[in-house]
C-alpha cells in the first residue's frame, strides 16, 4: 500500500521537478519535444516487441507449451506502453527498460523467479500432489502423464465416446 502511495503521490512531484530542471537547461520547448519524441519512439518499440512476443507465445502454444515467460513479458510491455505515454523523464527511462529486449528479458526472468517462489511458499501445505511429487505452478500440464486413471492410455491420452448396438433393432443383422 505504501508503494502505491509513493507511486501516485511522490512520483508526479519528482517528475515535474525534473522537467522544470531539464527545461531550465535545454529550454521549455526542447523539453516538450523530448517528451513527445520519447513517447513516439517508445510506442514503436512497444508495438514491435509486442508483436514478437505474441508470435513467440503462439508458437509455444502450438507446441503445447505454456508461454509463461511471454505472458510476463507481455504484461511488462503493457506497463512500458503506459509509462512511455505518461509525460516525464523518469517514467520514460522505466518504460524503455521494460520495452527494450535485453533489460526486459532480465527483469522478466527475475520477476518470474520471484513469482514462482511466492506462489509455492504461499501454497503452504498444499504444495504436494498425490504420490509425493512437488507442485510447480509454472510446469506444463500437457506433458504430465495420467497413467493409472480409468480411460487413459500410457501416453496420457484420454479416449471418451458412446456406442450403441444397431443389430438389436434390425432383424436382418441379428446373429442367429
Amino acid at each position: 500500500m505504501r508503494f502505491l502511495f509513493l507511486l501516485f503521490a511522490i512520483l508526479p512531484i519528482v517528475e515535474i521537478a525534473l522537467l522544470v530542471q531539464v527545461g531550465g537547461i535545454i529550454g521549455g520547448w526542447n523539453t516538450i519535444g523530448l517528451v513527445i519524441l520519447t513517447a513516439f519512439i517508445g510506442a514503436y518499440f512497444v508495438k514491435r516487441e509486442g508483436i514478437a512476443t505474441l508470435q513467440t507465445a503462439q508458437a509455444k502454444m502450438q507446441r503445447n507449451e505454456l508461454p509463461g515467460k511471454e505472458m510476463v513479458e507481455g504484461l511488462m510491455l503493457v506497463v512500458a506502453g503506459i509509462l512511455l505515454v505518461t509525460p516525464g523523464l523518469i517514467t520514460d527511462v522505466l518504460g524503455f527498460m521494460f520495452a527494450l529486449p535485453g533489460s526486459r528479458h532480465l527483469i522478466a526472468s527475475q520477476l518470474s523467479k520471484h513469482m514462482k517462489l511466492r506462489v509455492v511458499t504461499q501454497a503452504g501445505g498444499f504444495n504436494q500432489q498425490a504420490g509425493g511429487a512437488q507442485y510447480n505452478p509454472f510446469e506444463n500440464p500437457f506433458n504430465q502423464q495420467q497413467s493409472g486413471q480409468p480411460g487413459s492410455s500410457d501416453n496420457g491420452d484420454v479416449f471418451e465416446g458412446e456406442f450403441s448396438d444397431k443389430t438389436q433393432n434390425d432383424p436382418d443383422k441379428r446373429l442367429k
